[in-house]
């Protein structure tokens, strides 16, 4: 049979969403078909990353076509989410044009893998088919340009209306700004607060995002000017904590979840991740070494009503991808690869709820 869009889409017809009983054209479910030679790309659009039928929906599209049109052919299919919008209330309230969900990522001690994290997370997140930016607000310690291995890059500008904006470096399909892209990497960067935060606030605001589901700000260690400044400056969605198991980790980063939640702040916290859960060696995968303890983070949840999104092993690849500016994430068939795929499963439904049942975050207003 001739490949023809009237006759494929005859052909997906016959494809039925188990759950809805409806065929996935006539349900909105295919958004876009293209032929290109013998190669057919299709375009799916589900309204929950958690749909158990996804991959049985793309299993029966391969069978029907082959069928249809014989084994010769190639079938491209690619697959989206619809994203839920944490809705605006007010005009005081407009936080970053297109940006749907900006989330922030903290950690009360330095050292814990919070850039690693955020890195991870949003690749994970593009491979789901989600729109992500990255904002490195690690003023004084810039690695986000390193994990990603566009430490050569600088960012250009365009003029709107008058008004300055930069253009934001893009990398995995990532949009990606730092204050690493505008010193020298080889300079200390020795500013006092009100500089630093004016910085955060024009990487945030006078940047063209675009269409933005997820951003993700990879702040400072502790509690800081530039934390405050983010939930002045932008309603921040909510915020992901990131920890070891050591004890000293685990008390600073109860402080980072008391400062979100503190009166006039009030940004939730969608859940915690604990990082080098354990050490796996390479030559013995299914080995699990627990040298920075045990449960620490489980009893910190507990302690705090908090849920664990994913705990991240420690091992040697993970370090040695993020120093090379290939990040593991896009390993997917690695043990850590799928860690950090099942973060972003746990954090899509995380926002989710979230925007389901809580009203907007609003900027704190200074008085």
């Amino acid at each position: 049979m001739k490949l023809t869009q009237e006759k494929i889409v005859e052909s997906l017809k016959t494809v039925i969403h188990p759950e809805t009983g409806n065929n996935i054209v006539d349900s909105g479910i295919l958004t876009d078909m293209t032929i290109n030679g013998n190669e057919i790309n299709i375009t799916l659009l589900f309204q929950k990353p958690t749909d158990p039928f996804i991959n049985s929906i793309k299993r029966s599209i391969n069978a029907v076509l082959n069928d249809d049109f014989g084994k010769n052919i190639t079938i491209n299919i690619t697959t989206k989410v619809q994203t839920k919008q944490n809705k605006k209330e007010d005009p005081e309230n407009e936080g970053i044009p297109g940006v749907k969900n900006i989330i922030a990522v903290a950690s009360g001690k330095g050292g814990v893998g919070k850039s690693t994290v955020t890195v991870n997370l949003a690749l994970s997140l593009a491979q789901k088919g989600y729109k992500v930016a990255v904002i490195d607000a690690d003023i004084f310690g810039p690695s986000i340009p390193k994990m990603f291995g566009i430490e050569d890059a600088k960012p250009s500008g365009t003029v709107e209306n008058g008004n300055d904006y930069i253009i934001p470096v893009e990398k995995y399909g990532i949009k990606i700004l730092s204050v690493g892209f505008f010193v020298d990497p080889k300079d200390a960067t020795i500013w006092r607060g009100p500089m630093a935060t004016n910085v955060l606030r024009q990487l945030m605001l006078q940047a063209k995002w675009g269409e933005i589901d997820y951003m993700l700000v990879d702040t400072p260690p502790g509690t800081s000017d530039i934390h405050l400044t983010l939930v002045q400056s932008v309603p921040v969605t909510g915020v992901v904590v990131v920890s070891t198991p050591q004890q000293v980790a685990i008390a600073d980063a109860r402080k980072g979840i008391a400062m979100f939640r503190a009166k006039g702040i009030e940004v939730p916290v969608l859940g915690l991740v604990e990082n080098m859960s354990w050490f796996t060696p390479a030559e013995l995968p299914e080995n699990k070494y627990y040298i920075f303890g045990k449960e620490g983070v489980e009893k910190l949840a507990e302690e705090t009503d908090t849920k664990i999104l994913s705990h991240i092993p420690i091992v040697q690849s993970v370090c040695e991808s993020g120093d090379s500016g290939y990040p593991i994430a896009l390993q997917t068939n690695t043990i850590e690869g799928k860690a950090f795929e099942n973060l972003a499963t746990n954090f899509i439904k995380a926002v989710e709820e979230r925007n389901s049942i809580l009203p907007p975050t609003k900027q704190v207003k200074v008085n």
